[in-house]
Order: structure tokens, then C-alpha cells, then sequence
């Protein structure tokens, strides 16, 4: 009987399975369902995402991010802490390490149980965009940092339909066909702000999102003059950290910074794939 060993991780309130698969004891085309598997709560281990570690040519090793539906992602914030911890704990790469990802080579440093972890330049950045939904015209801004984000700033965060109006933006016609992750934003004060997320691919609201924090930082720093360091908190209860300069109007050297937790590990058998 083949095990399959894995990590379960949680970064921000987001949880992760993650496979050292440098050995390919997953086969590749069994990933998507693997992932739409193991990631059932309640049936299986559950989890926000699974990753795999693969091995690259062109850093330390190469990933691979597969939400709980199975959609195989660019990019994740917290995904990409918990895979960097979990390397430097395994012996995979040092404290200062580089991994492969969709959306290009990604840094990171981990500092014991946190990890700093630097982030693609954002671009699809549009200001003020008009959606009708429903019968009803809503103002957002766009922006991708890894994966595509919606920012919409609301007064009452603790009411806000995240999940109701998250998934009419989401399913948009205006974001199709790969939709966008949806957040709602309020400004606490001048380096404050709080999230809740609507992400896809897990299509529901996440106790945190770490590409959303960035985004949601990176937007009320353009529009609402919010300066970094950015403290963004999120429905998890944890603080994260969004770093950044800017530099002739342009935003550069984006990090974002939290605790990244090895929660337990254990060992797949066959019956759950």
C-alpha cells in the first residue's frame, strides 16, 4: 500500500496540505483531483488549497497551488509562506530561499515562524470601475498581484454580504472567464486597514487572503493614501503585514509578512484519493 506523506499548514487563517513531491510520488495528471479530494472538510483533511513541491532549474524548487475546486492557481500569499516555512523546516532551501510559481520566481526569508514573502508588481490596476449587478451599480477598483483582486470599500465591514455579493462579482461577466477574488476593505486609520475576502476557487469567504491583504493595502495606499508598512486584519484575527516603496509613481518591493504554523503531518492512504 503506497502512503503519501504530507504537512497540513495554516498561515492568516488559511489552511494548506502540502506534498513534497520532488520524487513524484503524485502523479501530475492526479493533482486536480487529488486536491478537490483531500481538501473536503468533514470527508477528508480538508483545507483552503493543496501545493506541491516539485523540483526547478530555476530556484530552489518549484510549486505547484491547487484550490480546494481543483482550479490550479498563479499565486497565493499565505499559500506561498506556509510552502517557504515548510522548505526551510524540511531542508528543501535555507532561511533565504527562491521558488518557481505561475506567476514567476517568488523570494522569501523565513524568521522562525514567520516568513516575509515578496510579491509579483501588480498591473490590471483600474481605478473606479462600474459594475450593475443586480440591478444595482457598485464602484470598484481592480488590480493583480499574482492573481486578479477586486477591492471595494465599504462603512459596515461586520455587515457586508461577503459571500452573496463576492459571487456575483466573482461570476461577473465583466471578470470572465477566470473570474477574480473579491475584497472588502475598511480604512481604520492612516496604516489600518481590515479585509474580508471572497476567493476563488474556494468560492466562499476565507478567514484571510494573503494576495487579497497586498491588493487591499496597495489600493487604499493609491486611493486613500494609507502608508506602509500596512497592517491589514483580517477575519482570522491575524495582523499581517504589507510592505512596499514606491518609486517615480510606481509601487515596488512588495512584501507581506505573518506567521506561517506546521500544524501537524501524517499520511495519505490510497482509499482517499
Amino acid at each position: 500500500m503506497k502512503l503519501i506523506p504530507f504537512s497540513k499548514m495554516s498561515a492568516g487563517g488559511n489552511d494548506f496540505i502540502i506534498i513534497d513531491n520532488r520524487q513524484n510520488i503524485l502523479e501530475s495528471q492526479r493533482a486536480k483531483e487529488c486536491a478537490q479530494k483531500v481538501c473536503r472538510r468533514k470527508l477528508s483533511i480538508g483545507a483552503d488549497g493543496l501545493i506541491l513541491i516539485e523540483d526547478s532549474k530555476k530556484a530552489d524548487f518549484k510549486w505547484r497551488f491547487f484550490n480546494a475546486d481543483g482550479s490550479e492557481a498563479e499565486m497565493c500569499g499565505n499559500g506561498g509562506r506556509c510552502v517557504a516555512r515548510l522548505a526551510n523546516i524540511k531542508g528543501i532551501a535555507s532561511h533565504t530561499l527562491t521558488f518557481e510559481t505561475l506567476a514567476g520566481i517568488i523570494k522569501a526569508e523565513v524568521m522562525g515562524d514567520r516568513v516575509k514573502l515578496q510579491l509579483p508588481l501588480p498591473f490590471n490596476l483600474t481605478y473606479n470601475l462600474k459594475l450593475d449587478l443586480d440591478g444595482k451599480c457598485y464602484l470598484v477598483d481592480t488590480i493583480t498581484v499574482g492573481v486578479p483582486h477586486v477591492v471595494m470599500f465599504v462603512e459596515d465591514l461586520n455587515n457586508c454580504q461577503v459571500v452573496k455579493l463576492g459571487k456575483m462579482i466573482r461570476f461577473s461577466e465583466y471578470f470572465k472567464p477566470a473570474g477574480t477574488n473579491v475584497n472588502f476593505v475598511s480604512i481604520k486609520n492612516g496604516s489600518t486597514i481590515a479585509i474580508r475576502t471572497y476567493e476563488r476557487g474556494v468560492e466562499d469567504e476565507t478567514l484571510a487572503c494573503g494576495t487579497g491583504a497586498v491588493a487591499s493595502a496597495l489600493i487604499a495606499h493609491e486611493k486613500r493614501e494609507v502608508k506602509s508598512p500596512v497592517l491589514v486584519l483580517t477575519q482570522g484575527g491575524e495582523v499581517l503585514i504589507v510592505h512596499f516603496t514606491k518609486e517615480n509613481q510606481t509601487l515596488k518591493e512588495i512584501f507581506l509578512e505573518g506567521s506561517a504554523n506546521l500544524v501537524y503531518e501524517g499520511e495519505l492512504y490510497p482509499e482517499t484519493l
